[in-house]
C-alpha cells in the first residue's frame, strides 16, 4: 500500500460519522400515540403455567421448545419467561372467579371452549362423572370446575405485568387454601378489625411434586409474603381489579386448551 492510498483509507475511517444514540426521552415524547386503535380484544392476557414432563416447552425436538425449560418451572405463555419453580414467583391476587368451562374432547371441534358457565348455571346439575373422572354432559362435552386468579406479577417491589392462573382438578384444594388464607387476614382500622382486599398482600407461588394413584405432577404451593408496601404498586393492582370487574380484560381459554395436553391434569 502506497502512502497516498494509506492516507485516503485513514481519512475514510477518521471521517466516518458517529451514530447518535436514541435516548428514553425521545421515546417519551411520542409515547401518547401508537396504541390508540388497540382495545381489550387486541391484547392477550398471559397464562402462568406449570410445565410438566409432557410440556412441549421442555422437549428439545418440539417447535415450541424453550431453552432452559424444565418440568416444574413456571412459564408465561405470552412473554415466554421462565421462572424457577423452587424459588417461585411473587404475585398479587387482584380478582378471583370460579366457573365451569365446557370442553369438547380433544380432536373434536375448535381449541376454544364450547361455553363458560357460572357456578349458578342449571347446566352443571346435568353432568355425570364418567369412568375417566370427567363431568360429562348429555351432549358428550365435559365440564371443568375452574378457579381463576387474575394477578399482578411482582419483581423488585414493582409490577412486572399481569397474568392469569387457573386451578382445576387436584389444584382446587390449593385454591380453597389460598382463598382461606386471604380471608383470614385481619387488620385493625378506625372502625375496628376488617379484612382487606386480596390485592393488599403479596404471595409467593412455588411448584412442588404431587402424586396420587393416577400419576405424578407438579402443583402449586402458596405462602404469604406480606402486605403491599408501595403505593403505586397497590394502585396498579387495584386498577387491574377494576378493569376486570368492568369487563375490560379479555382471556383466551383456547390457549389453555392447547396446554392441557402438555401437563397431567389429575
Amino acid at each position: 500500500m502506497n502512502e497516498e492510498t494509506k492516507n485516503v483509507n485513514q481519512g475514510t475511517v477518521a471521517n466516518k460519522p458517529k451514530t447518535e444514540v436514541v435516548s428514553a426521552s425521545l421515546f417519551e415524547e411520542d409515547a401518547k400515540g401508537g396504541f390508540e386503535n388497540m382495545g381489550a380484544d387486541d391484547y392477550a392476557l398471559p397464562f402462568l403455567r406449570i410445565l410438566g414432563q409432557l410440556s412441549p416447552q421442555v422437549n428439545k425436538r418440539d417447535s415450541k421448545y424453550e431453552d432452559g425449560a424444565e418440568p416444574g418451572m413456571i412459564y408465561n405463555t405470552v412473554t415466554k419467561e421462565l421462572y424457577d419453580g423452587e424459588k417461585g414467583i411473587n404475585l398479587i391476587p387482584c380478582y378471583y372467579k370460579r366457573e365451569f368451562v365446557e370442553w369438547s374432547d380433544r380432536g373434536e371441534g375448535t381449541a376454544a371452549p364450547v361455553a363458560i358457565h357460572p357456578v349458578s348455571s342449571d347446566v352443571i346439575a346435568t353432568a355425570k362423572r364418567d369412568a375417566s373422572y370427567k363431568d360429562r354432559l348429555p351432549s358428550g362435552n365435559y365440564l371443568e370446575n375452574t378457579a381463576s386468579y387474575f394477578v399482578t406479577i411482582v419483581k423488585d417491589n414493582a409490577s412486572s405485568g399481569t397474568a392469569l392462573i387457573t386451578m382445576k382438578s387436584t389444584q382446587l384444594k390449593t385454591s380453597r387454601t389460598w382463598n382461606s388464607m386471604m380471608n383470614s387476614i385481619k387488620l385493625k382500622g378506625a372502625n375496628g378489625h376488617f379484612t382487606p382486599q386480596p390485592y393488599s398482600h403479596i404471595y409467593n407461588l412455588k411448584t412442588v411434586p404431587q402424586s396420587n394413584d393416577k400419576g405424578t405432577w407438579f402443583g402449586w404451593n402458596i405462602s404469604k409474603v406480606g402486605p403491599v408496601q408501595d403505593k403505586e404498586l397497590y394502585a396498579q393492582a387495584k386498577s387491574f381489579k377494576e378493569s376486570i370487574s368492568k369487563g375490560d380484560v379479555q382471556t383466551n381459554h383456547g390457549d389453555e386448551d392447547k396446554a392441557k395436553a402438555s401437563s397431567a391434569n389429575y
